[in-house]
């Protein structure tokens, strides 16, 4: 992460400030600018057992546990490959000291991933799109950013965008955060994916935020995390006015070996949707006028090994499961009943922030009717972080 200080004194930054900003930003008094990021190359041979998924799948460009195709073997089944540099990211921050002695801080980050734009033909060219955009003052935080349902710090290191994404919560939203010490206590932004006739729906019906509290405990042997969130589901649509509680409880952290670790996360709870497994089960079945909300339990344990002090592995599990009402089965569909997945890396950095890497995964998608479909996957990426 790079920084530069902006004092009365008319350095470059200032000047480029004021021009793009207009005079208050050159007068920023003791702002300290940060920015960084880094540039990632991805290339993947992907092999899925009942047929390989459309180019333009975003379960192509990483791995999205719900896109894995389940049926028989497809016939003259091959790999495909992909190559792609959409992970690259940049962000941009400030930290201002005030006359009070309190500071406000701000961050802006982008990248490339699940945007559209370009083409693989000519130009490969992708929106940005926003990744974090807040500020924090005071113990308070306000913006888009990692849902405080989330630990960050449990995600082990992979090279696949996600890792453990069936195992794992993931989610950033709007919120409004407030930290104290080991706790913190968030609103954030509500969304509901209902499973309707088979199909999934969106809603943004909620009346209510979702709420999260989250007790972080650091030691010297690691550290251990315990979120709880509680939400309403809401369906309101074609006459139909349907309302359902949610709840999840999740336990992750960080246990040091020496020099390697163990990462870890456990999570479960009723409605959880969208905060888990990249979305592999919905939050609820509509049955009728009432919603019938999908309990899922999932985890994942991943174990990191120094070789060297330049080369590295992680050797990682992750699993989902749905509790599906099979006397709903006629309203669901197909749906999602378990997720699996395992992966080894060898990593390798010749330099402080340069990694190259390759990583080997396999995954097994089960559906509720019981066919299922395996994806296996070697990856080879290379980074640099600046």
């Amino acid at each position: 992460m790079k920084t530069i200080t902006l004092t009365k004194k008319l350095s470059a930054i200032a000047v480029l400030s004021a021009l793009s900003f207009g005079a208050n930003a050159a007068s920023m008094d003791n702002t300290t600018v940060n920015y960084g990021g880094y540039v990632k190359l991805d290339a993947m041979w992907s092999d899925f057992s009942a047929g390989a998924i459309s180019g333009d799948s975003i379960g192509r460009d990483f791995y999205v546990p719900g896109t894995t195709p389940v049926g028989p073997d497809a016939k003259n089944n091959d790999p495909v490959f992909d190559m792609h540099a959409k992970q690259s990211r940049f962000f941009f921050g400030t930290d201002t000291k005030l006359d009070s002695g309190k500071s406000i801080k701000t961050k802006i980050e982008l990248d490339f991933l699940v945007t559209p734009g370009g083409n693989e033909r000519v130009s490969n060219s992708y929106v940005p799109r926003l990744r974090q955009a807040f500020l924090t003052y005071d113990g308070w935080l306000f913006g888009q950013a990692w849902s405080n349902f989330q630990n960050v710090g449990a995600l082990p290191e992979t090279l696949d965008f996600v890792g453990p994404a069936e195992g794992t919560v993931f989610n950033r939203q709007a919120m409004i955060k407030y930290t104290k010490g080991n706790w913190s206590f968030s609103a954030e932004n509500p969304e509901s994916t209902i499973t309707v006739n088979g199909a999934r729906v969106e809603t943004d019906d909620a009346g209510l935020p979702d709420l999260s509290a989250r007790y972080t405990h650091n030691a010297d042997w690691g550290q251990l995390v315990v979120t709880g969130l509680a939400r309403q589901l809401k369906y309101n649509k074609n006459n139909v006015d349907a309302t359902q509680s949610a709840y999840g409880v999740s336990v992750s952290g960080k246990v040091n070996i020496g020099n390697d670790n163990i990462k870890f996360m456990l999570t479960q709870g009723s409605g959880l949707g969208r905060y888990v497994g990249l979305n592999a089960a919905n939050g609820a079945v509509l049955n009728g006028d009432d919603l019938d909300a999908i309990d899922s339990t999932s985890g994942f344990v991943g174990y990191q090994h120094h070789w060297s002090n330049k080369v590295r592995s992680t050797f990682l599990y992750s699993f989902f499961e749905a509790d599906n009402n099979t006397d709903l089965a006629s309203m669901y569909g197909s749906p999602t009943k378990s997720s699996t997945s395992y992966s080894a890396n060898l990593l390798y950095s010749p330099e402080k922030k340069l990694t190259f890497g390759v990583e080997l995964k396999h995954a097994n998608r089960e559906i509720e009717s019981g066919v299922d479909g395996d994806l296996t996957r070697l990856q080879f990426s290379a980074k640099y972080v600046f």
